[in-house]
């Protein structure tokens, strides 16, 4: 799960709603009073979300959504009066009086969302251009004819060696292609 952290002008809120949170299973990274200390801890985490109400005393919960990462996410929490229109894209908001399922879930939610959103990219740059695909291919090629490997042999060769040598693919297949002078 992402890390999440508690973010509330008063010490109390922040802590009852941790103590909430934890009681339903989900682990809180940090407890926080202020903008600027919330901005320090997502420095530390790759993604997250931020629970928070409008206003922290250093600033407004779109304030600290432009200057939170974009792998952040806000869960705000405060009376849907307050929200005053469309809530900006990365917020998500829950009005008082909330319920604890449905303070659990929407966060779960947000959660598996970011998710879903890393996996999605580090797939799309794992997608190899079709001259990526043509290297990869000749050495796999040149492997099976002067190796007698099949074309799976070969494909787990290149991939190992990749592995082992901390080289993508591609530039393996390279490697390999100047070896055996083609």
């Amino acid at each position: 799960m992402s890390n999440v952290i508690v973010a509330f002008p008063k010490r109390e809120d922040a802590i009852n709603i941790r103590n909430i949170l934890t009681r339903s299973g989900v682990e809180v990274s940090a407890v926080c009073l202020t903008g600027a200390k919330v901005l320090q801890h997502a420095e530390l985490w790759s993604e997250g979300v931020v629970i928070c109400g409008i206003r922290l005393p250093d600033m407004h919960y779109m304030q600290l959504r432009e200057l939170l990462p974009d792998e952040y996410g806000i869960l705000l929490l405060a009376s849907s009066e307050k929200w005053i229109g469309e809530l900006p894209e990365g917020v998500v908001g829950l009005p008082f009086p909330i319920k604890i399922r449905d303070l659990a879930d929407t966060l779960e939610m947000m959660c598996r969302a970011q998710e879903n959103i890393r996996k999605e990219k580090k797939s799309a740059a794992r997608k190899r251009s079709g001259s990526e695909r043509k290297v990869i291919e000749r050495a796999k090629a040149l492997l099976m004819e002067r190796n007698g490997m099949s074309e799976e042999e070969a494909h787990r060769y290149l991939q190992k060696t990749s592995m082992e040598s901390g080289t993508d693919m591609t530039e393996t297949a390279q490697m390999v292609l100047r070896m055996m002078d083609c």
